[in-house]
């Protein structure tokens, strides 16, 4: 396969007509390496940020080898990939035949829940011919937590509420060979603190039921940066999430776990577009928010941006983006800061967006194909060196 140096070379050499994904092998096995070699416990990627089998196969290789699945369709793409992997059902509510094949054809042991009628379908779908229930399951219990100090709320669809915890953590102790507590703080937490409050009701669901537990499982919701969105290092959230695990009563017989997705995946790729009308501030490029741009034009979030074209001017100005399809919604606000000179033809490249991106294209009108190439450059942003691009310095806009 050839590599491309970077986005520039590669609108210059093959001028595509439908978007071009970026992808930046380097980076994710960076991420991976960073979790591998600093969290301390164990690191699962959380496979729905981007499913991709090369990212996957990518992050097998820098040290990864548990891997949180949500989806049959996702236990089945793991374990075609990577054969040896460590799957985890972690979806609190799934359909007892994907539960079935996942422990009898795909060997997962590692499922999570969070309620009684789901440790019942567990136990039933998992059982032998005669009946017989297994014995070597490992169980984790979702439980709710807060997601104020996150950037996208996760704290509504899923979790036992701490008022409701014991009975459950107790009759999953009764069945399990292991058993987890499992939470998710939201996505993109912007504080180490959000992890801290979290296990803090962790805390108290142990006391209230007085059960022993084998897993703490601080679950996902690690940052990447985006412009406006600049969080701390990670290692201030390993550090808070240590100090808080080693202060559980259960920390002399639990491993610490952790579900990344945005942070291990996020630098992985970028986007190339096209421009094909310019309408005042208004550009309209070939993807959106049915494509690789959903969190742009549905959550409002900034992706770093630069244009492609050979001869800039020094002046900019924020533009709006229309995707391709022809659904008014299909609109990203902005200001995406750009030359005030672009015009249709010109190439724009939309940095990271390995997380979220590529994966929640839909195929909608018959737009969200195009091709994936490798480039050897750096993203346009960094958690892991610190480093923004300098070619896009002046392109940052504040989401605040």
């Amino acid at each position: 396969m050839h590599i491309h140096q970077d986005a520039s070379a590669v609108a210059r050499t093959i001028a595509p007509d439908e978007p071009v994904i970026l992808n930046r092998p380097q980076a994710a096995a960076r991420a991976a390496r960073f979790f591998v070699e600093k969290f301390p416990g164990k690191s699962l990627y959380a496979v729905k940020a981007n499913p991709s089998p090369e990212l996957i196969r990518v992050l097998w290789d820098s040290g990864v080898t548990h891997y949180d699945v949500a989806s049959i369709a996702e236990v089945r793409l793991v374990r075609e990939t990577l054969p040896e992997a460590e799957l985890c059902f972690m979806h609190p509510v799934k359909p007892a035949a994907a539960i079935a094949e996942a422990y009898k054809v795909h060997g997962v042991r590692t499922f999570s829940l969070d309620s009684h009628e789901e440790l019942a379908k567990i136990v039933k779908a998992t059982a032998d011919e005669n009946g017989e229930p297994a014995a070597d399951l490992r169980l984790c219990v979702r439980l709710r937590v807060s997601s104020e100090y996150s950037e996208l709320s996760l704290a509504s669809k899923f979790g036992v509420d701490l008022a409701d915890a014991a009975p459950l953590l107790q009759a999953t102790r009764q069945v399990a060979d292991w058993l987890g507590i499992c939470f998710h703080v939201g996505s993109q937490a912007m504080t180490p603190f959000a992890y801290v409050q979290a296990l803090e009701r962790v805390r108290a669901a142990i006391v209230d039921a007085s059960v022993t537990v084998d897993i703490i499982d601080v679950g996902g919701g690690f940052p990447s940066v985006y412009p406006g969105m600049e969080p701390p290092p990670l290692e201030d959230y390993f550090a808070s999430i240590h100090r808080a695990a080693e202060s559980l009563p259960v920390s002399y017989s639990s491993e610490l776990w952790c579900e990344p997705g945005r942070a291990l995946c996020a630098e992985y790729n970028s986007l190339i577009v096209k421009v094909e009308k310019r309408r005042g501030k208004e550009l309209y490029i070939n993807d959106g928010a049915y494509g690789a741009l959903f969190d742009a034009a549905h959550l409002g979030w900034r992706f770093p941006v630069r244009s492609l074209a050979p001869v800039q001017g020094e002046v900019s100005e924020g533009f709006s983006f229309y995707g391709p399809t022809c659904d008014d919604a299909d609109y990203m606000e902005g200001p995406f800061p750009l030359p005030a000179e672009i015009e249709a033809g010109d190439y724009i490249e939309i940095g990271m967006l390995g997380a979220y991106g590529a994966a929640m294209r839909t195929g909608f009108n018959g737009f969200g194909q195009g091709a994936a190439i490798e480039v050897s450059d750096e993203p346009m942003s960094s958690l892991y060196t610190g480093r923004r691009d300098p070619r896009v310095s002046d392109n940052v806009v504040s989401l605040r």
